[in-house]
């Protein structure tokens, strides 16, 4: 027990050591307007580098990546539904099911999914 303690101290040591390391190695020193500024075939940009997106699409996006992530959890439900037994089934499915639209509904209430707001 003492060995494992003192393995995952050393552990943490090491790690954090090559973390300031690399911290300080890469540090930048001279800083230039001219390298920093974005290059448009040596033309000076005419807009902006960093244009401001929509925190509402990104939310729509992410609201489908959840979406996505439960129909690829709900498709194995349907294969193992031979293999289980019916009531536990049917109950574990009632609850990820009544989990997902309880989320769906409280964005919907939220307004997340309106595109106008």
């Amino acid at each position: 027990m003492i060995l494992i303690m003192y393995m995952s101290m050393l552990t943490l040591f090491i790690s954090l050591l090559i973390m300031m390391l690399a911290s300080l190695i890469s540090k930048k020193s001279f800083y230039d307007r001219e390298k920093s500024s974005p290059f448009e075939c040596g033309f000076d940009p005419k807009t902006h580098a960093r244009l401001p997106f929509s925190i509402h699409f990104f939310l729509i996006a992410l609201i489908f990546v959840i979406f996505d992530v439960e129909i690829t959890l709900i498709l194995p439900m349907i294969k193992s539904m031979y293999m289980s037994n019916i009531f536990t089934w049917s109950n574990s499915v009632m609850l990820f099911l009544t989990i997902l639209l309880l989320g769906l509904y409280y964005e919907w209430n939220y307004g997340a999914l309106n595109w106008f707001n």
